[in-house]
C-alpha cells in the first residue's frame, strides 16, 4: 500500500468556507423558528404522497451534495410528513411539544458532542444537579441515584433489574437466574406494556408478570393485587416486584400509591412506580395530591418529553438505594479505568447506573427547560392540560351524539360518537378518528375502554387551548354526521 502523505488527506469534515456555512445555519434557525411561529396554519398531519416517499428510496450517496440543498431536501419531504405532537391540535398520544428553547439547546448540546457516559466533565454534573432536583421534588433522599435514557421503557426495565438483583444477589449478574427462584411481578391491567417487556428482556418472563384487573377508577385492585401475591408464595414462587402506575397509559388513571407502598413493605417487594408522563403532576401545586405516595417508592420513571416540554428524547430513572442501583450496573473493565485526578476522576460514572456506554447529553435540554421556564411556569402548563381536559369532559357530556367512557383522571378524554342507526359502532369511531386525523383539523388516537373502541384524547402541549378542543368537538360532530348521512345512504 502507498504511503499517504498528509497532501493526500482529504481533510476535516469542517467547512472550507466559515462565513458560508455561518449564513446557511442562520437560513436552517430561522426556517425552524418561522415553522414553530406559524405552527397554527399548518395541518396537524397530513398523508405522506408517494413522492416524498420516493425520495428516501435513492441508493448511498457516494459524493456528497452542498448543505443548502439538503436542507431543501429537508424542508420539502421531511419538514411536512412528521406526526405532527407539536401542533396545538395533536391529541394522540402523550408525546410533548417540545420548545424552542430545547430546541437550542439541542443544538448547544450537538455542538460540543459530549459522550456523558463518564469522565470529569460538566456535562455530568449538569445530570447530577438534575437527579438533586427530582429527588427533591419527590421526597427522595439527596443520596438517590437518576439517570437519563431514552424513555420510560427503558427506566422501567432498569427498575426491574435493580429489583431483580435485590431479590437474587450479585450472582445473578455472572450466573443467571437461579433454578427453582422463579420471580414474579405486579401491575394494573392498565399498565404500559414495557412493563412485561422488561419481564421478557430481564430473562424472568412476561407470563411472569401477573396483570392485576382494575376498580371502577381503572386503579389497580388492592384485594386482587394480596391475593396474587398469597397464591403466588403458596405456589412457591417468589414475589419480587410491584409497579403502580401514575397515568395509565389508556385514561391517565393514577393507582392508590400508599395502599401499594405498604402491600410491597409487608411483602418486602421492590415498589416502583411508572410516572412516565403522570409523576410530573408533582410540579403542580393543585395536582400533587393526587400523587401522595410516590415518596414511597424505590424507583419512579418519569420522561421530561412529555409533559416537561423537553424535545425528545430525555426519560429518567430515580433510584432510593444509589449503593444498589450501582452494583446492578457497574463494571470494572481496564478501559473505564477510575483516578483521583485527571479525566478518569469524578466517579461513578453514569454508565456504572446503566447499560449505555455512549450517551448524548440529554440532560442539557431537561436543565435549559427548567432554568429558563422555572418548576412553577412548568407545574401551572401542566395544570393547565387538565383544566382543559374538564373543559373537554363537560362538552362530550352536553353533546347527545357522544359518550364519554371513562372518568378524567389528568389529561386525558375518552369518548366516543354514539353512532345512532349505525351497525357497528366501533368500526364508526375508528373510520371517524382516522376522518379527523386526515382533516389536518385534530388527531386524536384510538383505544379500547370497557369494551368499547374509543376516541382517546390526550392533551399534553403547552400550546393547546380552548380554542383547539373546541375545534376538534366540532370536527367530530361535522365529521360524524356526515359519515352518519353517508351510511345511511348507503343502506337506503
Amino acid at each position: 500500500m502507498a504511503k499517504k502523505t498528509q497532501e493526500n488527506f482529504a481533510g476535516p469534515l469542517d467547512p472550507a468556507d466559515w462565513q458560508a456555512f455561518r449564513a446557511q445555519g442562520h437560513r436552517m434557525l430561522d426556517d425552524m423558528i418561522d415553522y414553530l411561529q406559524n405552527l397554527r396554519q399548518r395541518p396537524v398531519w397530513q398523508p405522506v404522497p408517494q413522492e416524498a416517499r420516493a425520495a428516501f428510496h435513492a441508493p448511498l450517496p457516494a459524493r456528497g451534495s452542498e448543505l443548502a440543498e439538503v436542507h431543501q431536501q429537508f424542508m420539502e419531504h421531511i419538514l411536512p410528513y412528521t406526526i405532527g405532537n407539536i401542533h396545538p391540535g395533536f391529541f394522540g398520544w402523550v408525546q410533548g411539544g417540545g420548545t424552542p428553547v430545547g430546541m437550542l439547546a439541542e443544538m448547544l448540546a450537538a455542538g460540543l458532542n459530549a459522550n456523558c457516559g463518564g469522565r470529569d466533565q460538566i456535562p455530568v454534573e449538569v445530570e447530577r444537579q438534575i437527579t438533586r432536583w427530582m429527588a427533591e421534588l419527590f421526597g427522595f433522599p439527596a443520596s438517590s441515584s437518576g439517570l437519563f435514557v431514552t424513555g420510560s421503557s427503558l427506566a422501567n426495565m432498569i427498575a426491574v433489574l435493580v429489583a431483580r438483583y435485590r431479590a437474587l444477589g450479585r450472582e445473578v449478574r455472572s450466573h443467571g437466574i437461579p433454578p427453582k427462584r422463579q420471580l414474579v411481578a405486579y401491575a394494573s391491567a392498565g399498565a404500559h406494556g414495557c412493563i412485561a417487556q422488561a419481564m421478557d428482556l430481564a430473562g424472568l418472563g412476561s407470563a411472569h408478570l401477573r396483570r392485576i384487573p382494575m376498580n371502577a377508577a381503572f386503579q389497580m385492585d388492592i384485594a386482587a393485587l394480596e391475593s396474587a401475591i398469597a397464591a403466588d408464595r403458596q405456589a412457591g414462587l417468589q414475589p419480587f416486584f410491584v409497579a403502580g402506575t401514575a397515568g395509565t397509559v389508556d385514561v391517565g388513571a393514577i393507582d392508590a400509591l400508599p395502599q401499594l407502598a405498604a402491600i410491597a413493605e409487608r411483602n418486602g417487594l421492590w415498589f416502583h412506580v411508572d410516572g412516565a408522563y403522570g409523576a410530573l403532576a408533582a410540579l403542580s401545586p393543585e395536582l400533587r395530591p393526587l400523587l401522595a405516595g410516590i415518596e414511597l417508592a424505590d424507583s419512579i420513571a418519569c420522561d421530561f418529553h412529555k409533559w416537561g416540554q423537553v424535545p425528545y428524547d430525555a426519560g429518567f430513572i430515580l433510584v432510593r438505594d444509589a449503593g444498589l442501583h450501582l452494583e446492578t450496573f457497574a463494571s470494572r473493565d481496564t478501559y473505564l479505568r477510575r483516578d483521583a485526578r485527571g479525566m478518569a476522576a469524578n466517579s461513578p460514572w453514569p454508565c456504572d447506573f446503566g447499560p449505555d456506554l455512549s450517551r448524548g447529553f440529554r440532560a442539557l435540554k431537561t436543565w435549559f427547560t427548567f432554568q429558563v421556564f422555572g418548576a412553577e411556569r412548568i407545574g401551572q402548563v401542566i395544570y393547565e392540560t387538565c383544566l382543559l381536559a374538564r373543559y373537554l369532559e363537560e362538552r362530550v357530556k352536553a353533546q347527545p351524539e357522544l359518550e364519554l367512557l371513562a372518568p378524567v383522571a389528568l389529561n386525558i378524554v375518552c369518548f366516543r360518537h354514539r353512532a345512532p342507526g349505525h351497525a357497528d359502532a366501533d368500526a364508526f369511531n375508528a373510520a371517524l378518528i382516522a376522518d379527523l386525523q386526515e382533516s389536518g383539523i385534530a388527531a386524536p388516537s384510538a383505544t379500547t375502554v370497557r369494551g368499547h373502541l374509543t376516541i382517546r384524547t390526550a392533551i399534553v402541549n403547552h400550546r393547546t387551548g380552548q380554542q383547539d378542543i373546541d375545534a376538534l368537538l366540532n370536527a367530530v360532530l361535522t365529521l360524524g354526521a356526515a359519515r352518519l348521512a353517508a351510511s345511511h345512504l348507503e343502506s337506503a
